[in-house]
């Protein structure tokens, strides 16, 4: 099976990270959010990979070429960010005639048993209930428990089953087709081709489609969602297990994932923070944080904030989101 990543977003709602670094790149637990989908997908048999990039592009395709190059995996340029139907409908070339393949949002983390979901008999969309349908696109079900109608971020949803970004389609040329229907149509929903018009339109022409409830699902576009992510990713895969070096007269408080080389010492560390590599921490307290790579914290204490690379701060009890290459004094 093919897996199809779309990558190619800005990731606004993560500034200032995201100006020098792709949404999927932000680490959480320990490393980029794009490995652990890959690695989740690898785990269920899926070799062959397809990677929508667009913005920060080459920063992406360099990390994937190194920390995964044992792949099957290509890269397909969206040069104009016009929406998810659009981001799939420019790699058709690399999986048209497929007998059926995945699709997976590159900047969203979920649990649920993916063989169950592969499983499926119909092409099928994991969905998870949510109190404020409005922002994400939802699924409506027919008397057999079907889905009658997928929209995006409706105004008045009818429908609190939100779509969680992970598809499996079984009609695959009939998905391309109804790709191109509504690009070359110029059918546009909130200004942008959605992939949601193009299931609409699969619908309509006689296509079943089912659901599958995740368990969890962080959609890592805002600061409080990475951090919750950063959290259940920490107790999830047990770091607490793993054995530690010593740094002096600090505590660690678990789950913590400290990155190779860091210099820690009289201070306080966690619970669920990650610390990104050759980051120096003296005389502070951080908790419920992430910190990047080559980052300083000195005499500061630290709550619920995200910390990007080659950063410095000095002196502060704050909540903070500071992109990378800042320093901030507060003495």
């Amino acid at each position: 099976m093919k897996a199809i990543i779309p990558v190619a977003g800005a990731g606004t709602r993560l500034r200032p990270h995201t100006y020098t670094r792709p949404k999927p790149l932000i680490p959480v637990a320990g490393k980029p959010i794009i490995s652990f989908i890959i690695d989740q997908l690898v785990e269920i048999g899926v070799q062959e990979f397809i990677l929508v990039i667009g913005y920060l592009g080459d920063k992406i395709k360099q990390y994937i070429e190194t920390r995964h190059k044992d792949l099957d995996i290509k890269f397909v340029y969206q040069d104009d960010r016009l929406g998810l139907g659009h981001a799939v409908w420019v790699a058709r070339e690399t999986f048209q005639h497929s007998e059926e393949i995945l699709i997976a949002l590159g900047d969203t983390i979920f649990e649920t048993n993916l063989n169950v979901f592969l499983e499926q008999e119909n092409s099928c969309i994991a969905v998870q209930k949510v109190s404020d349908p409005r922002n994400f696109g939802v699924v409506e079900f027919d008397q057999d428990n079907y889905i009658k109608r997928v929209i995006e971020k409706p105004r008045i949803p009818k429908s609190n089953m939100a779509i969680v970004g992970v598809y499996k389609i079984k009609e695959v040329d009939l998905l391309i087709e109804s790709l191109d229907y509504i690009i070359k149509n110029d059918i546009r929903t909130l200004g942008e081709y959605q992939l949601t018009d193009a299931l609409m339109r699969m619908i309509e022409q006689g296509t079943r489609l089912t659901a599958h409830r995740v368990n969890n699902w962080f959609d890592c576009g805002r600061k409080e969602i990475l951090l919750d992510t950063n959290a259940m990713l920490l107790k999830r895969l047990g770091y607490n297990t793993k054995p530690k070096p010593t740094y002096p007269n600090t505590i660690i408080i678990e789950p913590v994932h400290i990155g190779e080389g860091c210099e820690i010492k009289n201070s306080i560390i966690g619970p669920n923070v990650t610390i990104g590599n050759n980051s120096k921490i003296g005389s502070s307290i951080i908790r419920n944080s992430i910190i990047g790579n080559y980052s300083t914290i000195e005499d500061v204490l630290l709550q619920k904030s995200v910390i990007g690379s080659d950063a410095a701060i000095r002196g502060a009890s704050q909540s903070l989101n500071i992109g990378d290459n800042t320093e901030i004094d507060f003495n």
